[in-house]
């Protein structure tokens, strides 16, 4: 009675905060925004939060998080365009809607199976939206006992499942997970300022990789260049075809397979690290068995989108469990989620048990918000879906241009340094090649999250214990053991045991091809390379700082080991074994008629641009060459995207007071804005 006497004030106060005009209007542009970057295959949440983060410093808490909450909950519906229009997952969390979404367009269809994909997305988000409501009111006494070995402990269990369940090697995903941590200890350690993998000959690393870079480097860069490289439209026709009032009856007649997806996709968005790489099989996969005539599924049975489309959307529901009531991120996109919340009003806002404790209202707000956007969302993805149709016909190659110029503005925003584009470009090198070998880009971002809590939990705790072992032994045992880190560690085992298990049937990157050994190999080492001089860099800081040492120590260790003996397995495996995978071997990588050097060259050329004449300057001769040259395109229609995209930048700078990056141009001249 005590929780729901706590609980009703802030639930109350939490409608107050949301129904406002000014808070409706921050959540309707953020699902506008989400419906946007929701319909180019790849990019998802984790993109487009990626974007919104530079803008979150010191902005009002609640206007905030209605535009971070909108994009987040709309991603997963709007990124059903690409799933059913073109054949292509628009996410990780839209793959099982393609086997039956796009053979039921291809038979003029498409209306029916965007019409029963939308309300099975907004049924879903609405349970995961009242489950998320219902276990903040059960599990809040709990959350709230709990101390820093706990906090260390659920970190350490949502990085093994990250990390296990990242794809069909579980050596991968560890590797991946720790090479994530491990950059994201580079920099100035908290507890005794040494450097690791920085010296101030390389000022700019002493204060780490920012999170808006790693984001858009890993997620972001790779789709984009992966599409670039195909240059095509996105799909072929812009066909609905009839039948939205059918899709809607599709989904009642369905009814009872909606309410079990959904709770799949709850369960599993609870569960840290699974997210939307999985959810959407494990759903299709219960259909499949619970349908009596499986002779459709694959040619356009409209269960086979009923069943993820339901689960896809209740999975941000329960990924927020573990994101506000622990902060540990359930998704990439909740990894973004974390570091945004913290930039929000002040400061004071941090997702995890104080939260609960100290802003439950807001943490409410966070629910009704999520519920409001997935109503909004399902009714703005039926409004747009003539016009969506006939924007993926247009060619990708005059889109990627302009996503360049968005990518390369939002990661200055992030540090306001010129080298922040250089650090995009070299993470942005490392997600394209974690894609092509299959390496999981969801562990390795949570792994880069979770780097700095895994330092300040251990240190702490470490600290506290040693000061209750000094008073006595049981005092000391008693602190590291409680009851709850006991269960907890229990809980690691065994999801690590069946993790394994089921490791094999989870694919990290779809279904990738296995080629030579060659270039997997290499690409291992050059990992390997990395963790070993981070291990060797960390080892040398003197003992006296054993604090700042530790973690890296046990991580690259870790992680190293885990290098080794995929070695080892890649040196006894025969060519064309699943350990080889490579995307450079069949599919649309390998048919592609542009090349990965050719294609990254043109991003090159427009940080290199800036560096000597400053971003503005750059990016119009950038804009005005690559339509020309890449796109094919005539002069006027040239120049008239070339002003549209120049006009778009300074309009968003001028009403953000934003900087665009300078050059050694702007050292020498004193030039106008938006020159300067």
């Amino acid at each position: 009675m005590e929780a729901f006497a706590t609980a009703l004030p802030a639930l109350s106060d939490a409608w107050a905060l949301i129904l406002q005009p000014v808070v409706l209007g921050y959540l309707v542009l953020g699902v506008v925004m989400g419906l946007a970057v929701g319909v180019f295959p790849g990019l998802g949440g984790i993109a487009g939060l990626s974007l919104l983060l530079p803008f979150m410093f010191g902005m009002d808490p609640i206007l905030g998080l209605a535009l971070m909450i909108g994009m987040v909950a709309v991603v997963p519906t709007s990124d059903t365009f690409a799933s059913v229009l073109m054949g292509i997952p628009g996410s990780s969390a839209s793959q099982a809607t393609v086997l039956d979404g796009f053979p039921m367009a291809k038979k003029g269809e498409a209306a029916r199976a965007l019409s029963a994909a939308f309300a099975s997305s907004l049924f879903g988000g609405l349970v995961g939206a009242t489950f998320l409501t219902v276990f903040i009111l059960v599990a809040r006494p709990i959350v709230l006992a709990f101390g820093l070995p706990e906090m260390l402990m659920i970190t350490i269990l949502g990085l093994s499942m990250v990390a296990v369940l990242a794809g069909r090697y579980a050596l991968k995903g560890l590797a991946a997970a720790g090479l994530g941590l491990m950059i994201g200890t580079i920099g100035e350690a908290d507890a005794g300022g040494s450097l690791r993998m920085s010296s101030y000959d390389l000022p700019y690393l002493t204060d780490g990789l920012k999170l808006v870079i790693v984001g858009l480097g890993i997620f972001a860069i790779p789709e984009i260049v992966s599409l670039l490289r195909q240059d095509r439209s996105i799909a072929k026709g812009a066909q609905l075809g009839g039948g939205w009032v059918d899709g809607v009856r599709d989904w009642f007649a369905n009814i009872w397979l909606s309410v079990r997806c959904s709770i799949i996709g709850v369960v599993v968005g609870v569960i840290p690290g699974l997210g939307g790489s999985v959810v959407d099989w494990i759903a299709y996969g219960h259909a499949v068995q619970t349908t009596k005539d499986k002779s459709n599924f694959g040619k356009g049975e409209v269960r086979g989108v009923i069943g993820p489309e339901s689960s896809n959307n209740a999975k941000e529901g329960g990924g927020l469990v573990p994101t506000l009531l622990f902060g540990i991120p359930g998704s990439g996109s909740m990894a973004i989620f974390i570091g945004a919340v913290a930039l929000l009003g002040s400061g004071s806002i941090e997702v995890g048990p104080g939260m609960l404790k100290n802003n439950l209202d807001i943490t409410y707000s966070i629910v009704w918000l999520l519920a409001l956007a997935n109503v909004v969302g399902t009714v703005l993805c039926i409004a747009a879906s003539g016009g969506i149709a006939k924007l993926t016909t247009i060619r990708f190659t005059y889109l990627a241009p302009f996503l360049f110029m968005l990518i390369s503005f939002a990661a200055f925003q992030s540090g306001q340094n010129f080298e922040d584009l250089l650090a995009l470009f070299v993470i942005g090198l490392i997600g394209i090649f974690l894609r092509r070998f299959d390496w999981s880009r969801p562990a390795f971002l949570i792994g880069f999250v979770l780097s700095n809590p895994v330092e300040k939990f251990t240190n702490q705790a470490f600290q506290i214990a040693s000061f209750r072992f000094r008073k006595s032994f049981d005092q000391g045992i008693e602190y590291i053991f409680s009851p709850i880190v006991i269960v907890l560690i229990v809980i690691t085992v065994v999801s690590v045991f069946f993790g394994i298990r089921q490791a094999k049937s989870i694919m990290a990157e779809g279904d990738v091809k296995a080629g030579s050994k060659r270039a997997p190999v290499i690409f291992l080492l050059v990992i390997a390379g990395y963790l070993l001089t981070a291990f060797i860099n960390a080892s040398m800081i003197p003992d006296y700082n054993m604090t700042d040492k530790v973690i890296p120590l046990v991580i690259g260790g870790f992680a190293l080991l885990c290098c080794l003996i995929l070695m080892v397995q890649m040196m006894m495996r025969p060519e064309g074994d699943p350990i080889f995978a490579d995307k450079e071997v069949a599919g649309d990588e390998a048919d592609a008629p542009y090349g990965l050097w050719s294609t990254l060259a043109w991003f090159a050329s427009l940080i290199a641009g800036t560096f000597f004449v400053g971003f503005i300057l750059a990016l119009v001769g950038f804009l005005i060459a690559f339509f020309r040259v890449r796109a094919g395109a005539s002069w006027p229609r040239t120049l008239l995207l070339t002003a549209a995209g120049i006009a778009f930048m300074c309009l968003m700078a001028g009403a953000l007071n934003r900087d665009f990056p300078p050059g050694l141009l702007q050292g020498m001249v004193d030039l106008p804005w938006p020159l300067k």
